[in-house]
């Protein structure tokens, strides 16, 4: 399906103001660009560089003021994830050395603290993807999704503890759990066709079989229509916005339309 996606973000600044924005999707596997715009007003000198997971960065200062940065897209999106119950398990040592990253604790998904829960978790499935979709069935069933319930600095372990949070706490909590068995997991964030309400998303990938698998522990079933953004071990590495300095979010739209019924 080709959609059409973007967000429109507005900030007041006290002074001017350093940031990194992360708002342009690239193409890649699943998605391929057909055009996109990028509009800021005001419209200060911009630098793009490619980070260390292959996200575009936008590098700017902003100016004293509001300033609103509009980043919209056309993509052509796969319908459907590939789901495959058979994909092993990769052992430690054949992993590629550009995965083991994602093996590791991070910030938000302390791992190393959650292995007994992932271990009841999976404890009748097969090493490999089924575990990784009995731990995303497990979140969904036992994880109550409601705003206002987490911040900024909730963790994996919170979530696990509180058993309440939303798509950002859903997706810590997935990677955690996977890495505590030793299978590799990162973080997406993007766009997804359809989801209620809408706003931008979050979910995880597991590597198992040789390669990535889309796990979102948000939905009942595995579902397409996905334009990424950003990859990342976790809300540390793809947050949209990084500032340093005093900015405030002032307002914030996000849509996803088929091609034929775009945005206005």
């Amino acid at each position: 399906m080709r959609l059409n996606a973007g967000c429109k973000i507005s900030f007041e600044a006290s002074a001017p103001t350093p940031a990194i924005f992360m708002l342009r999707p690239r193409s890649g596997y699943g998605q391929w660009v057909t055009r996109e715009e990028y509009l800021l007003e005001p419209n200060p000198p911009v630098t793009e560089y490619t980070d260390s997971y292959g996200n575009l960065c936008q590098r700017m200062v902003v100016p004293v003021g509001t300033f609103t940065i509009k980043s919209t897209a056309c993509v052509e999106t796969a319908d459907a994830i590939d789901v495959d119950f058979s994909a092993p398990y990769v052992s430690a040592e054949a992993i590629p050395e550009t995965v083991l990253q994602f093996l590791l604790p991070s910030r938000y998904c302390q791992s190393d603290q959650l292995g007994n829960l992932a271990s009841d978790i999976v404890a009748n499935a097969t090493p490999g993807y089924e575990q990784v979709e009995v731990i995303r069935q497990w979140i969904h069933h036992n994880i109550e999704y409601q705003y206002g319930t987490s911040d900024a600095s909730t963790s994996a372990v919170d979530t696990a503890r509180s058993k309440i949070g939303v798509c950002r706490d859903f997706t810590h909590l997935g990677i955690a759990l996977c890495r505590s068995l030793n299978i590799p997991a990162r973080m997406v964030v993007g766009y997804l066709y359809q989801l209620d309400p809408m706003d931008l998303h979050a979910w995880f990938e597991a590597y198992v079989g040789d390669r990535w698998y889309t796990f979102d522990a948000t939905q009942k079933a595995p579902r397409g229509n996905r334009i990424t953004i950003a990859y990342g071990r976790d809300a540390a590495d793809v947050a949209l916005c990084t500032q340093f300095g005093p900015m405030q979010l002032l307002d914030m739209q996000v849509w996803v339309d088929e091609e034929a019924a775009s945005h206005k």
